[in-house]
């Protein structure tokens, strides 16, 4: 078979369908709801009259076989801005968990509640972070005890810094259920809308991202029916029963999770910094200091030299972490988080280059890419921080327990 790096018609016309929604509807809305720090509902529900936000949207761009189409989305969107962006797609990270972790029926059940209707959106919540378990997920405290009187699972603890939490119609939430086994013994669970004994405080105050919801919530005895617990009781039995003798269980909850949306992540971030990339450049173009345009100034011209030679690395890296994925390839070597990483670190490093080059111009709110630099600061913090994506790539290459 030739090898090609180009993409098929489909892919092509899912990139551009997705790039003049976000040139025409997100772009332009992009300053207001970043200043109002609000979920912005109106451009949420033009995603879903396109079909752009639903179930639909996700299983066609899930069958591409090459893994590239969620990634081809996800960077187009978070070109126009990456707060809007991630009110609309912060919904799939809980639809990851549901996927990672259910069976076939609670797919069919919980999947379209967490997008809701075209006239009425919905968004859904991973709840996975806690104050004392970012990076350390085994020292995760939130506990689900199982009531046998009443069939059902009794959820308590906190969860922190979580997307829609709140304001979800869907909350995705794990837990430990025997913390003897670190993060082997935790599992995953779906609180229904309106479910007794979970609550959300205040909408936090972010440095980016600021017209994405995120919140700490709260579960307080939250009882949940035997069919809430992601992937069924007899699974889980079977799982616990193989970490407590040694075997090899798998991987658990929030790591399979976190698996599956890596390769997106990288997307977004490249979103981002491909944005901040194109500005300056046109910027450097027009922009005339002693009387030539600052491109001319090889200072300028190998900046975005760099800029773009970068962006262009770290696509080819999520690509091929997002084929490997899909095609349950293994990541031996860490591709999964080298993908991550790397674009969010270009991110970092391009939007701050775009504010250099702009100078007093781009330290202003008079241009995007200030916000552009502070929306990609969240890409070597969160779904895993640089150093811990490090020490996974580092852990798989060497084989070692590192810490």
């Amino acid at each position: 078979m030739e090898f090609s790096l180009d993409l098929n018609s489909e892919q092509r016309e899912l990139r551009d369908w997705v790039h003049g929604f976000a040139a025409e509807a997100v772009r332009p809305a992009a300053a207001e709801w970043d200043e109002r720090e609000e979920t912005p509902w109106p451009v949420l529900q033009e995603a879903a009259k396109i079909g752009l936000y639903g179930f639909e949207f996700l299983a066609n761009a899930w069958a591409d076989p090459s893994g590239l189409s969620m990634c081809l989305a996800n960077e187009e969107l978070f070109w126009g801005d990456a707060g809007i962006a991630m009110s609309i797609m912060g919904t799939s990270l809980a639809v990851a968990a549901i996927f990672g972790n259910g069976d076939p029926e609670q797919l069919a059940e919980w999947v379209p509640q967490c997008f809701g209707t075209e006239s009425e959106p919905a968004v859904a919540a991973f709840c996975s972070t806690e104050p004392e378990a970012g990076s350390d997920v085994a020292a995760m405290r939130t506990r689900a005890v199982y009531d046998e009187a009443t069939d059902e699972w009794v959820l308590n603890g906190q969860k922190a810094f979580a997307t829609n939490g709140g304001i979800a119609a869907v909350h995705v939430v794990t837990a430990s259920v025997d913390p003897s086994l670190g993060s082997r013994g935790q599992a995953a669970f779906v609180v229904p809308p309106g479910t007794p004994g979970l609550h959300s405080t205040r909408k936090l105050k972010k440095l980016g991202l600021r017209a994405s919801h995120t919140a700490d919530v709260f579960l307080d005895d939250v009882r949940l029916p035997s069919s809430c617990l992601l992937g069924g009781r007899e699974r889980l039995e079977e799982r616990l029963a193989k970490a407590r003798s040694g075997e090899r269980s798998g991987g658990q909850a929030s790591m399979r999770t976190f698996e599956l949306s890596r390769p997106t992540v990288g997307a977004q971030a490249l979103g981002i910094a491909r944005a901040a990339y194109e500005y300056a450049l046109d910027y450097a173009k027009q922009r005339v200091q002693f009387g030539r345009p600052i491109i001319e100034n090889q200072g300028i011209a190998f900046a975005l030299a760099d800029m773009k030679m970068e962006i262009d690395a770290a696509r080819l890296l999520v690509w091929r972490a997002a084929w490997m994925g899909r095609n349950n390839r293994p990541f031996s070597a860490g591709e999964g988080s080298m993908s991550k990483l790397k674009a969010g670190e270009v991110a970092v490093d391009v939007t701050s280059r775009a504010v250099q080059i702009l100078g007093g111009a781009g330290f202003t709110r008079e241009h995007p890419v200030e916000r552009w630099y502070r929306d990609a600061k969240i890409y070597t913090i969160f779904e895993g921080t640089s150093e811990i994506q490090r020490l996974v790539i580092a852990r798989a290459i060497s084989g070692m327990p590192l810490r």
